[in-house]
Formats: structure tokens, sequence, C-alpha cells
């Protein structure tokens, strides 16, 4: 475990298309596994058994899909119990979601970019600090990926940061996300990077992503780690100092071994940015 995490190293989120070949065993280049709540809580037969059985050889932290922090409807205060529970029984460390709104009089199955502004900044951080107080714990936000937004007021830098203060939060910072809307949006990643605030840093997202134009990809995790994103993940080791990293993968999903071989290049970074002298966060 690194000093300063619940967690440490090289992580991989656990999809149901591969969770038969760790049925024998958990590879060796995995350090810790990733789940949605959303899709665990209340499974049984065959997958809950497998689950279980996962989540006693390896650490496992919660990716939450459904909070819908920056929506307009009230926090589903049951499903938030739900997932206290899940957190318990499975020993899960870290619970994280994305700031974003996901359910406007329905879901909307995807994550919607909250405006920038000092009201949403309040409203967002208000109904974190809530979760908080139900689960018991700090959780982590993730900084989202977005192609518009309405009624800009701040920076996107100032909103992700004034909100991880105010709810005084975890951060779970999302390289590929920085990537992608740096293209998008015209800014520079490492600037942005750079902004952050790394002593709340608590683990990372690396992902692929579709690349539709020259100023436009899409945040599809369906695609290999680009070249650029893992250079910027180096400058964020080089900046921060070293933080569990974990690979996110949700379509186009290939055999395991394939995927083994992008957690292990995670490892690779983390040990030469070690050896490099870009410590592990002490605290």
């Amino acid at each position: 475990m690194s000093k300063g995490y619940p967690i440490g190293g090289a992580g991989l989120a656990l999809r149901r298309a591969f969770i038969n070949s760790l049925a024998d065993e958990i590879p060796s280049q995995i350090d810790f596994m990733e789940v949605a709540p959303e899709n665990w809580i209340d499974v049984g037969g065959q997958l809950g058994r497998q689950f279980r059985k996962i989540s006693e050889q390896i650490p496992i932290i919660c990716h939450g899909l459904s909070l819908n922090i920056g929506g307009q409807a009230p926090l589903d205060e049951v499903f938030i119990h739900q997932v206290k529970e899940f957190l318990d029984l499975h020993n899960i460390p870290i619970y994280s979601e994305h700031i974003s709104y996901c359910a406007d009089e329905g879901h909307l199955y995807d994550l919607m970019p909250i405006p920038f502004t000092e009201e949403a900044m309040h409203y967002v951080s208000e109904r974190i600090m809530r979760v908080q107080d139900i689960l018991g714990r700090r959780m982590a936000m993730e900084n989202a990926s977005y192609y518009a937004v309405v009624g800009k007021e701040i920076e996107e830098i100032e909103f992700v940061n004034a909100v991880l203060k105010k709810a005084d939060c975890m951060f779970q910072i999302d390289i590929n996300n920085i990537y992608v809307n740096s293209i998008n949006h015209g800014y520079d990643a490492e600037d942005f990077l750079k902004a952050l605030p790394g002593e709340r840093i608590i683990y990372a997202h690396i992902a692929g992503h579709y690349v539709e134009s020259k100023d436009l990809c899409v945040d599809t995790h369906g695609a290999d780690v680009i070249e650029p994103v893992w250079q910027l993940l180096g400058v964020a080791y080089k900046h921060f100092g070293v933080f569990p990293t974990l690979l996110e993968r949700d379509f186009n999903i290939p055999p395991l071994n394939i995927l083994l071989k992008e957690v292990e290049t995670i490892r690779q970074y983390q040990i030469e940015h070690e050896s490099s002298g870009h410590l592990i966060r002490q605290e």
C-alpha cells in the first residue's frame, strides 16, 4: 500500500466481460480494482459469488454513476444508504463520483456538465457534504469531460477547485478527461493539471477516447490510451508525486491480457517517477 493512500499501485476497472478470466487468480499486474456500486448492489447468484471472491483477494474501490450530484431533484438518500452498506460490507475504502448531473425528470444515461457558476458551486458542494454525512466518510469527486456549458460565469478550474474546497472532499483526478477537455475547449492541459489541488488527490483514472476531429475528442473509454495522455500522467506524477492510478475500459473491451499491458504501463510510469525522486505523498 502506498503511504498516504488507502490503496496503491496500478488498478483496473472490473467489467463483467472478463470476470471469468479472474476465476482462478488475480493477475499480479493488478493492485486494486474498481466497480460502479449501481452494478453490484444486491447482485446474487454466480456473479455475486464471483465478486465476493474477488473482493476477498484484492482491494476494491467504488466509482459511482448515478448520484446525480448536480441535478435539481433531491438526493436519493435511500440509494446513498445502500451505497454505504455496500462499501461497509466489502470493506471498500474509496467512493468517488462525477462533478456532473445525470437525471432531469428521468435518467439521461449520460453525464452532463454543471454550469460553472458560483450558485452551482455552492449547490453542488452542499449536496456532496450531505452525501458525506450519510456515508460517515469523505468521498472523492472526479473532474468530468464535457462538450458545451450553458451559463458559464467562472472557469472550469475555478469551479472544480472551489467545489473540492467547500465540500472538503477528496479528488479523483481523471487524466484523460483533462486531455479531452483541453482539445475540445482549447486550453493547455498541463497548466490545468498543475492548478489542481494535489493534496486532495486520492487516485486517478486513465483511459482512451475517440477522436472525431482535430478539435473534438469524445470520452468513450473505448480505445487504447494514447501517448499524449500517458505523457500527461507523467507530468502529474512529476508535479504531485506518484498516486494510485486505474485503467478504465468500457467499450470495445479486448481480452484481459491486452488490458494488462496498459496496467503494466501505469506501473512502469510509477516506477520511473518514484526512482526519479517524484515520491509518493506522505501524510
